[in-house]
């Protein structure tokens, strides 16, 4: 925690603020993965979240939570994401992490298969304690869209400390790159656009590194 403590002043001075958060979307710009996913038989979405995971779990400002009125840093990572149901409405996705590309995409698969198939919220995902939702990141994609901006709901009498991460529709921009919508919601005393920035550039180095 000696790096969080060298900007506590700042958590502090954010943490004042009506909204404490900082949003920025932005292009994504990546290698196309698409084709090494279709070689491997894996799903690129699935893909990509095992990269914003890594990416994520690397990154120690994103890994800052307020719990019990203090700051913690987290150890791991419980993936989860938004799904569509059979009647077009949210669910929430949620399985344990994996190193293993492959096991973390099957596990993500059948995840999503669970949740998409419940009428309800995910009984599992309501059942978290406070103290282990705190391991999450929110994750969303909205594959249908091109967005520019995305403002993400912040729990009642709750802190803006869980990082929400959005990401929509791919597009092929040539000479063997893929751009994407991207948005990035989370605490300015953990984030500044600094590390957002280093975000997209590990994303980017995930995905390269996956398909060597």
């Amino acid at each position: 925690m000696h790096d969080f403590e060298r900007r506590r002043d700042r958590y502090e001075h954010f943490q004042k603020m009506a909204s404490p958060s900082v949003t920025l979307c932005f292009p994504l710009n990546l290698p196309d993965f698409r084709p090494w996913c279709k070689a491997q038989g894996l799903a690129p979405f699935h893909v990509l979240l095992y990269a914003v995971l890594h990416a994520v779990a690397k990154l120690e400002n994103f890994r800052y939570r307020v719990f019990d009125g203090d700051v913690i840093r987290i150890d791991k990572l419980r993936p989860a994401y938004t799904v569509v149901n059979q009647h077009n409405d949210l669910n929430f996705a949620q399985f344990d992490w994996s190193d293993d590309l492959r096991e973390f995409v099957a596990r993500s698969v059948q995840a999503r298969d669970e949740a998409s198939q419940m009428t309800g919220l995910n009984p599992a995902y309501q059942a978290m304690s406070p103290r282990e939702c705190k391991d999450q990141v929110f994750i969303t994609c909205i594959p249908w869209l091109d967005f520019t901006s995305i403002e993400h709901p912040v729990p009642a009498n709750a802190g803006h400390d869980i990082p929400a991460l959005a990401w929509g529709k791919f597009r092929y921009a040539g000479g063997g790159r893929l751009h994407l919508p991207f948005s990035v919601q989370a605490h300015h005393g953990f984030v500044d656009g600094f590390h957002i920035h280093q975000l997209a550039q590990q994303i980017e180095q995930e995905l390269t590194d996956l398909m060597r």
